[in-house]
């Protein structure tokens, strides 16, 4: 099935849209709340708090906010969720306007970070549902659409809130993004012809909750945890290269050619129908990720040194995306339907623990011996993706859902 026909399946692209839109206010976000506090405050290091507040909040509640989902459904949690979001969003701009202390524009930011809206979650929710019975085999190219809109809003939000930040006003960078998470978050709710059943009271939800300690689900909490400190080492260690060669905007290049080299393999892999089960896929695209990196570590003259860094960035771009939809993939077969946007936006958050985690232990590699040790933390993160992967192969297989 195209992405084309894809959307043309009733309903779907009623819902598609606005999350497009609102996952792009979800990656102007942190960044909207970096120019605003450093506008407001003069201080990075101010501002760096508010933002760790805001992300350590969105992964820690998110989840939560997914069970909420579950429970009563999108409509009643993604509105309130959406009011809520609005209002911290005022909160944190008044406070900063006014001078508050740092605290509390900490609290401001916690607050922004756990009132968003699940939408990637949500939506993913909504494809599981809507592409049930003989139409699942189209769910992979569902969860790579998704993953191509997610990638395309981290390649447009950050340039979009910087633009207006780098202009003058930080203040409507992030009133911005706010107003396109609570339109994308408001409409997504309204879309009640494809909003996911929910379970009745009295059905089973401790034996479905108990599917979130399945083996299954645990092996792909531990991929995107890894896969997320992969992500997060990487920006530290590309970052150094550039520095001690003394091309700087090098780590530009190199991010935007892997942000198209990911793009282009999601693309492609959502379009092809694969006959491997999705966790021989998953196997063999962690063993890709793994195999990838190694020229990260090349050795020898400058030029070779640079071939490899660049070989490695390329390499790994096209491995991760298919490993992350591939994770969605999986979570829909090994866990119970009744948790399933619950068990999303814990992937979601165990992706962004690890890349904080990695980012930390990346910065004090660089810190201790330069560029090449933040490599090896990465490679080292590529290998862990490699080896859960392949560990959990028994565990990965589907499971009977009630």
């Amino acid at each position: 099935m195209t992405y084309r026909e894809l959307l043309r399946t009733p309903g779907a692209a009623a819902f598609f849209v606005p999350t497009a839109a609102g996952r792009v206010g979800i990656a102007m976000t942190s960044l909207s709340i970096v120019w605003l506090v450093r506008s407001a405050t003069g201080s990075y290091a101010t501002a760096g708090v508010v933002t760790g507040a805001f992300a350590v909040a969105d992964a820690l509640v998110g989840p939560q906010v997914g069970r909420l989902i579950d429970r009563f459904g999108q409509r009643r949690v993604l509105l309130p969720a959406a009011l809520v979001h609005a209002l911290a969003v005022a909160a944190l701009v008044l406070s900063a306007g006014y001078g508050a202390p740092g605290w509390v524009l900490a609290a401001a930011g916690a607050l922004v970070g756990a009132s968003l809206p699940q939408l990637s979650a949500a939506a993913l929710a909504r494809w599981s549902a809507l592409l049930d019975g003989e139409r699942k085999p189209a769910l992979p190219t569902a969860y790579a659409l998704e993953s191509l809109s997610n990638s395309v809003a981290y390649l447009v939000g950050p340039a979009l809130v910087s633009t207006i930040a780098a202009a003058g006003r930080p203040v409507l960078g992030t009133l911005s993004a706010a107003a396109l998470v609570v339109a994308g978050g408001s409409i997504l709710a309204l879309q009640r012809r494809t909003e996911p059943p929910v379970l009745a009271p009295d059905g089973g939800r401790a034996h479905h909750r108990r599917a979130l300690l399945r083996p299954g689900f645990v092996v792909l909490v531990g991929v995107n945890t890894t896969i997320g400190g992969f992500f997060g080492t990487m920006s530290i260690a590309v970052t150094a290269f550039a520095l001690e060669r003394g091309t700087p905007g090098l780590a530009a290049v190199l991010f935007a050619a892997s942000n198209g080299a990911g793009l282009l393999a999601v693309l492609v892999y959502g379009l092809r129908r694969w006959h491997a089960e999705p966790r021989i896929q998953l196997a063999v695209a962690a063993v890709a990720l793994g195999l990838g990196s190694l020229p990260l570590l090349a050795r020898g003259s400058p030029a070779v040194v640079l071939a490899g860094v660049v070989a490695g960035v390329l390499l790994t771009a096209v491995a991760v995306p298919v490993v992350l939809v591939l994770g969605s993939t999986l979570a829909d077969a090994v866990v119970d339907r009744g948790v399933l946007t619950e068990a999303f936006a814990w992937l979601g958050s165990a992706s962004a623990a690890g890349g904080a985690v990695a980012a930390m232990v990346a910065g004090l590699a660089v810190d201790g011996t330069g560029a090449r040790g933040g490599l090896l933390v990465a490679v080292a993160a590529a290998g862990g993706v490699t080896a859960l992967a392949l560990a959990g192969l028994h565990a990965l297989r589907p499971v009977d859902r009630d």
